[in-house]
């Protein structure tokens, strides 16, 4: 296969992936129906039948239900996490690149700090000093995350604040500010839209991990990580608590990896 099909293989196989994930969290908990936290203890670890099809949990709740609802969890946070990222990343990024000199310096020593520190450990600290729940979840992997949007915004901007376009505007009169937002950040849109794509697969591990350890979303709100953490106790006896989730973490970040690498590769063959 030459490179122009693997290139459309894994932009097809992720968007392919991706949309169904998407469907699954929008449409999946309506049309399956069922209360993720009602608890029925004659089902308890009940295996798949046609009533459960993933069977149950220890408390007998309908492991699919749970897993449409935490797919519906780990996209939105992932999406909230992503977005938030990038608009401190891109602020920050953005102002030290086009103001360059001290300020660029400054700032850049400020990002390596953060940098030194091993990301997935800081957002541990992170969410056990907030300590658990949706808003303080997202604050502590979005605190791991802007880093990388800082850099690749400030490393385009150096390259871009020397273009025919940017000199002209300031030229004119334009504030630093309209600069950047109206003329640099829209020449940057492909770059960030591969980095936040891979960065929703990146974000869903971390997520999931996160209520692994109990620290992320308080029970009884399903969370792939914490369904794992429960189901990881009757693995010998009820293995499908563990596999149903643990799949759909592997399948989901494996499509956002192949759609941002297939996007990744458009990009640079446009270019």
């Amino acid at each position: 296969m030459n490179r122009a099909g693997a290139q459309n293989l894994s932009l097809r196989l992720g968007a392919s992936l991706v949309t169904i994930l998407a469907i699954a969290a929008v449409l999946g908990p309506t049309l399956v129906g069922g209360d993720p936290a009602a608890i029925d203890l004659g089902h308890s670890l009940a295996g798949p039948s046609m009533a459960h099809p993933l069977g149950c949990d220890a408390l007998g709740r309908d492991v699919l239900v749970r897993l449409l609802w935490g797919a519906r969890l780990s996209l939105g946070i992932s999406t909230a996490v992503v977005a938030l990222s990038m608009t401190v990343g891109v602020l920050v990024g953005g102002a030290a690149g086009l103001a360059g000199g001290t300020l660029d310096e400054m700032v850049m020593r400020g990002v390596d700090i953060v940098l030194a520190f091993p990301g997935f450990l800081l957002a541990i600290a992170l969410a056990a000093i907030l300590g658990p729940g949706l808003m303080d979840t997202v604050i502590a992997l979005a605190a791991m995350g802007w880093t990388g949007y800082a850099r690749l915004v400030r490393g385009e901007i150096l390259s871009l604040r020397e273009r025919e376009y940017a000199v002209a505007a300031r030229a004119l009169g334009a504030r630093p500010a309209r600069v950047l937002m109206r003329h640099l950040i829209p020449a940057l849109a492909g770059p960030l839209a591969v980095q936040a794509t891979f960065g929703v697969g990146g974000i869903i591990i971390a997520e999931a991990a996160l209520s692994f350890l109990g620290l992320g979303v308080l029970p009884p709100t399903p969370s792939w990580g914490s369904m794992l953490d429960s189901g990881r106790a009757f693995l010998l006896v009820a293995p499908h608590l563990t596999t149903a989730p643990g799949v759909a973490i592997g399948l989901s970040v494996l499509g956002f990896n192949l759609f941002g690498d297939g996007l990744a590769r458009r990009l640079g063959e446009g270019a």
